[in-house]
């Protein structure tokens, strides 16, 4: 089988479909497009979600783990609490190795506010580098719970496509990163500081978001797609209106890959009525936004017409053998 995610046909026909909802604390089955599992447990409701990291060096493996995990609940318009983290790790690793991984993972869970409630870590030949998954719990007041994307709203995006991927690339490919000026290669690199989306996913919550979804692999098309897809509705989206950073323009051309379909941790897609003013909003707090969709009835589009595919594996995973 190919790397990354499994297809989202494949994915509904041998996982998804198997799995139903029978306890009334339940509310909802997991389906496609849908990265949190709600729990009704009485005055807030439960938020869990759960994430694998496996694809990172060790020096980011702790940081993404913590944000990644965080940012499924804020695009629930939760807040995070803790995680539960599980690390494999290969006969090769060091103790002083692991012991960094802890050390970044302990850092990240301060600067997000969270606890690592625990976990589990084991070292196992059945991996080749290190690999981390983790279980963020979070809560949500149930008031707050968002009504939906519907034909109408208009999609926000918070900062820019392909940051994460941005930021590995520039790290973890020196051929490439060579590409950049020096400058640029420390502005890419600094992106890994901007992976969490807790704030705007706050922010989004509390002023009119009618639905959110963090921007992951399959980058900001897949998400658009993913997002629309859990709505049961369509979209256009103004391509020219994504924001790319130029360092992420010349790492995708020297690369020959899709900044649209690159894994993008740290930006947020934001369904609202008024796109315009969530937008003013978030960039008044010192986050970059732009409108660069709107929900439809029908299909998911390109503004030129071109239908926007349902995600496959990430770009990235074409950088490597």
């Amino acid at each position: 089988m190919r790397l990354g995610k499994l297809d989202n046909d494949t994915l509904e026909r041998i996982v998804l479909s198997k799995f139903q909802k029978t306890r009334p604390e339940s509310l909802r089955a997991p389906e496609i497009g849908e990265d949190c599992a709600w729990l009704d447990l009485g005055t807030d409701l439960a938020v869990l979600s759960c994430d694998p990291i496996t694809s990172a060096s060790i020096a980011h493996l702790g940081r993404l783990t913590v944000h990644v995990n965080c940012n499924d609940a804020a695009a629930a318009g939760a807040e995070p609490v803790g995680l539960l983290v599980t690390l494999l790790a290969p006969p090769s690793l060091t103790e002083e190795q692991i012991g960094r991984i802890a050390d970044d993972l302990a850092a990240a869970a301060a600067l997000a506010n969270v606890d690592i409630l625990g976990g589990h870590t084991e070292v196992t030949d059945a991996v080749t580098r290190p690999i981390t998954n983790a279980a963020v719990v979070a809560r949500c007041p149930r008031g707050q719970l968002m009504r939906g994307m519907r034909a109408g709203d208009d999609i926000v995006m918070t900062k820019w496509a392909g940051l994460e991927g941005t930021s590995i690339i520039a790290e973890d490919f020196p051929a490439l990163a060579g590409r950049l000026s020096e400058a640029q290669r420390d502005s890419a690199r600094a992106l890994q500081h901007q992976l969490s989306v807790t704030a705007e996913g706050r922010f989004g919550a509390m002023h009119g978001a009618t639905a959110m979804h963090d921007v992951t692999e399959g980058g900001v098309l897949g998400a658009c797609w993913e997002m629309a897809h859990l709505a049961g509705c369509g979209m256009r989206i103004d391509v020219d209106a994504i924001p790319v950073l130029t360092e992420t323009r010349a790492l995708c051309e020297a690369a020959g890959i899709d900044p649209l379909r690159l894994i993008s941790s740290g930006s947020l897609l934001i369904a609202c009525p008024d796109g315009a003013a969530m937008a003013e909003g978030l960039s008044a707090i010192g986050i970059p936004a732009a409108v660069i969709a709107k929900a439809v009835e029908g299909e998911v589009r390109q503004a030129n017409g071109l239908i926007v595919e349902p995600p496959e594996a990430d770009e990235l995973y074409r950088l490597f053998p």
